[in-house]
């Protein structure tokens, strides 16, 4: 720390109670009495400095010389900045007594030297020149102008004055936005104590070693000290000297930590336990927390992605707790809906904190976020043509998560997690589920878990709202063991039922009828390539052992849509029973199923349907496709 010394000799000052005395041997003709302190000095060294207090003293004397007070001259300087203890160092400097301008001190004697008016008309070599100069050197160091600018606090509207506090930003703004290695400026003063494994010994000197390197947020920590208005005012300087935003937000996020208990006490609200993190927060306390949040949400950047979605999410969460302002909190519900593909359900399960507690979780928070990401990704093409899905999706093959592919997956996860309480209206579950496109899901499997887990928690439901629900997904798009599950769920509705057997059935027809036309195309096709109609694109031609393995596996998955198709049957056999004849079912598929009887010894053998194809297989599977399709309809 930088440090300047004034003045040679030694010490006269001794402290007796309340009060300070000189021991020069000369009785006090003056005492200055500044808060609850008395100094007990002598006139020549204060008026030999100090022009304001040559202008009291001659007024004092004057009024001894008219009789009002003959005894000794008293002055009160109860707003001196810095006080008693500042006031003793410019008594110090008036009897040149040795002294030390630190980078703690110079700022609140540079205030009180302007306020005693300390000019070199006064004096030569007087403290305010002294200040000056010693302020300057302080600007020069990173950390000394951290401490300056923390005791500008103390003395805030002189320092304002004299343009103390904007030197220290400037600086500080300077030097943050520079870099830092390159100029070789502290960092980390608060735990600059050098380690012995910092410094290297050459011939029984020490010396420093090699700079390490130094990450972008070396300034977060140093500069957290600063109270907020100050704070601010230092991140709106970095901000104009084109700072980049991913250091400006962390640098907010690390404040807003340090600050805001509730970013580190949030793991209990993901149980509901909000009542307990209330309990944290005093009357006192709740009011400068908010403040803070709602100054540090009005300074982050408005650029996408530079603050994580997950801190943005516990900033939301804080201000609800906090009861921020309605705009901080649409601020921030913004911001999450411009990332909202990158949030993750843990994150987004905040617990409902309005006075009126209806549902466990704040679904019309999640609705209002949802909103704002259909408007951001409202330029995205339109809806393509709706159609089953490929069988390679089927099949477990990745495809490519778009945007809202991955917020419709992340809705379904909401709706699922949130479903089971009673307190959920099916309004509130429909209007969340429905503002997402349908081609923003690629299957349609979480969809139907989330209805299927708010009709069990819900059983009291009319068949109309049933039907409501139901309408939220499609059949065509659920997967294999999605179609299986759904046809045995006797909690969705007979027509839901059998859309997903009749959808299950086209698909299984297909699949059979590719698997007859590639058996076709080998036996016609001598040069052993396959070709497989459902791809539209060129099929490369296969080695003879790689058509044995493709034939095996499409056999295979005949045989398991056959088995599927058995156990379907039977389901269907068995609601026949209560809800009466199907037979206008089968003759509307169009399929002739022969059960082969199990044998008793041939335990190792699988019971199987076979399968008899119609004579024509695309022509005529296309014609029953849309004929089925009509008459279902209808």
């Amino acid at each position: 720390m930088a440090c300047m010394k004034l003045g040679s000799k030694s010490d006269v000052f001794y402290r007796d109670g309340q009060s300070w005395l000189c021991s020069s041997g000369l009785p006090s003709d003056i005492v200055i009495e500044v808060e609850e302190t008395s100094f007990y000095l002598h006139k020549f060294p204060l008026l030999s400095r100090s022009r304001a207090l040559g202008n009291l003293i001659g007024d004092s004397s004057d009024d001894e010389r008219k009789g009002i007070d003959n005894k000794r001259c008293v002055l009160q300087l109860h707003d001196l900045p810095g006080g008693a203890k500042t006031f003793l160092l410019v008594a110090k400097f008036c009897y040149g007594v040795k002294m030390d301008l630190t980078a703690k001190n110079v700022v609140s004697l540079r205030c009180a030297a302007e306020y005693l008016e300390m000019y070199e008309e006064s004096g030569e070599g007087n403290l305010v020149t002294h200040a000056e100069t010693f302020l300057n050197a302080v600007f020069a160091n990173w950390i000394d102008t951290i401490k300056a600018l923390e005791t500008c606090e103390e003395v805030l509207p002189h320092a304002e004055d004299l343009r103390i506090v904007s030197r220290c930003i400037d600086s500080l703004a300077t030097k943050a936005c520079s870099d830092q290695p390159l100029f070789s400026w502290p960092v980390s003063g608060r735990n600059a104590g050098q380690s012995p494994a910092s410094t290297l010994v050459w011939n029984g000197l020490r010396t420093a070693s090699k700079p390490q390197h130094v990450s972008d947020d070396w300034w977060y920590e140093d500069v957290s000290f600063l109270r907020l208005p100050l704070y601010k005012r230092l991140i709106l300087a970095v901000g104009s000297r084109g700072m980049k935003p991913e250091r400006i937000a962390g640098s907010l996020i690390f404040y807003a930590k340090k600050y805001l208990p509730l970013m580190g006490r949030q793991s209990n609200s993901q149980n509901g336990d909000h009542a307990g993190l209330q309990l944290n927060i005093s009357a006192s306390s709740e009011a400068d927390q908010r403040i803070l949040l709602e100054e540090i949400v009005e300074l982050l950047p408005d650029h996408k992605g530079v603050i994580p979605t997950k801190m943005l999410l516990k900033l939301l969460r804080t201000s609800m707790i906090l009861h921020a302002s309605q705009s901080c909190r649409e601020n921030l519900e913004k911001r999450v809906g411009t990332q909202l593909d990158q949030a993750v359900l843990v994150d987004l399960l905040i617990p409902n904190m309005g006075y009126s507690v209806e549902t466990l979780y704040d679904i019309d928070c999640v609705q209002r976020i949802l909103d704002h990401f259909m408007a951001v990704e409202k330029d995205v093409a339109d809806t393509p043509t709706n159609c089953l899905v490929d069988e390679e999706q089927f099949l477990g093959i990745p495809q490519s998560l778009t945007p809202f592919t991955m917020v419709a997956n992340l809705v379904d996860s909401y709706l699922a997690e949130v479903a089971p309480d009673v307190n959920l209206k099916v309004s509130k579950f429909q209007s969340l589920a429905a503002v997402l496109p349908t081609y923003s899901r690629p299957l349609d499997d979480g969809i139907y878990r989330a209805i299927d887990i708010y009709l069990k928690a819900h059983p009291w439901l009319t068949d109309s709202e049933r039907e409501q629900l139901c309408r939220l997904m499609n059949c065509e798009k659920l997967s294999l063991e999605a179609s299986t599950h759904a046809a045995q769920n006797e909690r969705l509705p007979l027509r839901v039922i059998v859309q997903v057997l009749f959808f299950e059935q086209l698909r299984l027809r297909t699949s059979v009828s590719n698997w007859f036309f590639v058996a076709d195309n080998d036996s016609q096709n001598p040069s052993g390539n396959l070709a497989l109609p459902r791809n539209e694109n060129a099929i490369q031609p296969a080695s003879g052992e790689n058509q044995i393995v493709r034939f095996d596996e499409m056999k295979e998955r005949v045989f398991e849509l056959e088995k599927e198709c058995l156990g379907m049957k039977q389901e269907i056999d068995r609601i026949m029973k209560t809800k009466g004849s199907w037979n206008s079912f089968f003759k509307l598929f169009g399929l002739r199923l022969k059960m082969k009887s199990c044998e008793p010894k041939a335990a190792k053998k699988k019971c199987s349907a076979e399968v008899v194809p119609p004579a024509s297989t695309t022509p005529l599977l296309n014609g029953k496709q849309d004929e089925a399709k009509a008459e279902l309809a209808q």
